[in-house]
């Protein structure tokens, strides 16, 4: 691990002195620092923690990046912060999606924020363009306070580099009108479906995006498939068409009879409109649905964890948002401890307070504000079960061939077999590409 800081160190430098080099005016003008101080204050935690506590750098200022959707929750952190260690905190907009970009042009210059927060998928390409400090101070108090599934998320070549605040992932929403009680596993999907599913009068039991990976992940998953191998960090072990995976994929190709339809013809815009008009008792997707089917339904809507799949319980993919501190910062304490600060239970807490996140917080996950939820508290049971996606650059190769494989399986009966086999070789011919 020390290694490997060094060698980031060595990068960074390496990286801050060219830029540097090649647009000086520019740096001179916006006041920032100099490179080569940048970088030495990147290597001061280690110093400064002798008493095993992180201490603030005196006179500390710090920026943050934030969504304008969740920035309410950042301005009352960043007041809070202040109150606690006298540090100011500028709270800037700048979309999540947005942000690594970002990252990557105005870190090595100086002109990024201190503290960004973005989906782990984005990780693998933030950590390998040396953009982000490891998180070491803090690693304990993290790993200990958040789901397992979190933290996997926020690491990235056995390195933990984020502070988890908040994850994602998909439930079964339903309607209590047609579903006294959601089913408790696929199985019973399909018995609800006998009585309810009418083809000619466009009605079915339950709807999904069965042409898509991300929604069908619980079929690969959850009789022990996968995507890649060794936590998602192994690109030669691509686990799709494992055996764990077919026995999963028995009962996909059973949910045919309750959504005898296919597979291009399930768009959201119709799924939405199909549920909200009580035409679909049962949609799996996600929490940006929820606002939309609250004002449709009302009392009648239900939110449940997935169905069971042979007796287990199902295994979703899961995103995973966090906080990660800027390598080029000229305040790595004080910005660690705003990430950690940020994260805890309570701003967790905060954060679902303000716009209905999902913690990642153990103890945010047991407590009344989110088991008394009637819809987040499913999200919560879900996210238990759930996987974050895999941060390698080698992920951006799987949609597309897997994403073909399962309409050949749903809409022309290939076998499952076959069609992952086949599904398999072009990532790895994607994937050897890549890595030329």
């Amino acid at each position: 691990m020390k290694m490997k800081k060094m060698l980031m160190l060595c990068a960074t430098v390496t990286l801050a002195f060219s830029i540097t080099a090649c647009g000086s005016n520019e740096v001179k003008n916006n006041a920032t620092p100099e490179a080569s101080n940048t970088t030495t204050e990147t290597a001061a935690p280690e110093e400064v923690i002798a008493d095993g506590a992180l201490q603030p750098e005196e006179g500390a200022t710090l920026t943050v990046w934030e969504s304008k959707e969740e920035r309410t929750f950042t301005d009352e952190m960043a007041k809070q912060f202040e109150e606690k260690y006298g540090i100011p905190v500028k709270v800037e907009e700048v979309q999540a999606t947005d942000q690594v970009t970002k990252l990557t042009q105005d870190g090595p210059s100086g002109l990024a924020a201190d503290i960004v927060m973005f989906p782990h998928d984005n990780l693998g390409r933030a950590a390998e363009a040396g953009l982000l400090l490891t998180n070491e101070a803090l690693a304990k108090e993290t790993i200990a306070n958040n789901t397992p599934a979190s933290i996997q998320g926020v690491t990235f070549n056995g390195e933990l580099y984020g502070y988890p605040r908040a994850a994602e992932t998909y439930a079964l929403f339903y309607n209590k009108e047609l579903v006294k009680e959601a089913p408790k596993s696929f199985d019973d999907v399909i018995e609800f479906s006998k009585t309810f599913t009418d083809k000619s009068k466009n009605r079915y039991g339950i709807m999904w995006e069965p042409g898509n990976l991300y929604f069908n992940y619980p079929f690969i998953a959850t009789g022990g498939g996968y995507i890649f191998g060794d936590n998602g960090t192994n690109k030669e072990d691509i686990g799709i068409n494992s055996a764990g995976a077919l026995v999963g994929l028995q009962t996909y190709v059973k949910l045919k009879a309750a959504l005898p339809i296919k597979s291009a013809d399930i768009t959201s815009d119709i799924k939405r409109s199909l549920f909200n008009a009580g035409d679909v008792a049962m949609d799996i997707t996600g929490p940006w649905e929820l606002a939309g089917y609250k004002e449709a339904l009302g009392d009648k809507l239900g939110i449940a964890p997935i169905p069971t799949i042979d007796g287990k319980p199902a295994i979703s993919l899961s995103g995973i948002k966090a906080w990660y501190v800027n390598s080029f910062t000229q305040y790595p304490n004080a910005a660690q401890l705003f990430a950690e600060f940020a994260s805890t239970k309570e701003a967790q807490l905060l954060l679902n307070e303000k716009v209905g996140s999902i913690p990642t917080n153990n103890e945010a996950l047991a407590s009344d504000q989110i088991k008394s939820d009637p819809f987040v508290s499913g999200f919560a049971q879900q996210v238990i079960n759930s996987q974050p996606m895999p941060t390698i650059p080698e992920m951006g190769n799987i949609w597309s061939p897997v994403n073909a494989a399962f309409p050949e399986i749903w809409d022309n009966g290939k076998d499952p077999k076959e069609a992952m086999d086949k599904a398999v070789q072009q990532i790895k011919d994607l994937n050897g590409g890549a890595t030329k």
